[in-house]
């Protein structure tokens, strides 16, 4: 018999207690530390990155490595009052933003999610949700990659962007209007 307790958040509290173990040998100056936080999160860096950059993965793979850097020289100033994730997006978007000064600006054109979306289950859909994509403002589009795409919080992305939560909430619901709106002939597709 099980003791009732579901393995899932065992497994997730597990796996956070490792990484606060890692980012404190971090802090410490352990650089192979620091390189199994890398190792942990380049991916999921790189593919966002990725897809803020409209598919420009050099540019994309150039970001990553910037926040990596400008990690480990801010390690010393981790206060763990964020997950590591969201600290790391955030010094993502830092490094966007010294290279883009307006960020996030509203006329700039949307990315194009790729080939490897999660979530699109065909060549059709993928087309018709770049398009849909495409009608949102950049706002609209890094609060939708930050919480559905990166799988942060709300408050995490108005970490990560600087914004207000309200403004995260709003941008969020303004774009998942947009592209219910689009997608609308997908509603019913089995």
């Amino acid at each position: 018999m099980t003791s009732g307790v579901p393995a899932a958040p065992a497994a997730a509290a597990t796996a956070a207690e490792h990484e606060a173990r890692l980012v404190a040998r971090a802090v410490a100056g352990d650089r192979t530390a620091f390189a199994a936080l890398v190792q942990a999160h380049q991916g999921y860096l790189r593919k966002l990155l990725g897809r803020v950059c409209r598919g420009d993965q050099a540019r994309a793979d150039d970001l990553a490595q910037e926040a990596f850097v400008r990690a480990w020289r801010a390690l010393p100033q981790f206060r763990g009052e964020a997950r590591f994730r969201t600290w790391l997006t955030r010094l993502a978007y830092s490094a966007l933003s010294a290279e883009r000064p307006a960020l996030p600006r509203v006329d700039d054109a949307p990315p194009d999610l790729g080939a490897d979306s999660d979530f699109a289950p065909g060549a059709d859909w993928r087309i018709d949700l770049d398009r849909a994509m495409s009608q949102l403002s950049e706002p609209q589009r890094h609060a939708l990659l930050l919480c559905y795409g990166a799988d942060l919080s709300h408050a995490e992305a108005a970490q990560v962007l600087g914004w207000p939560l309200g403004t995260v909430k709003t941008q969020l619901l303004r774009a998942k209007t947009k592209l219910r709106a689009q997608l609308q002939a997908w509603e019913n597709t089995p």
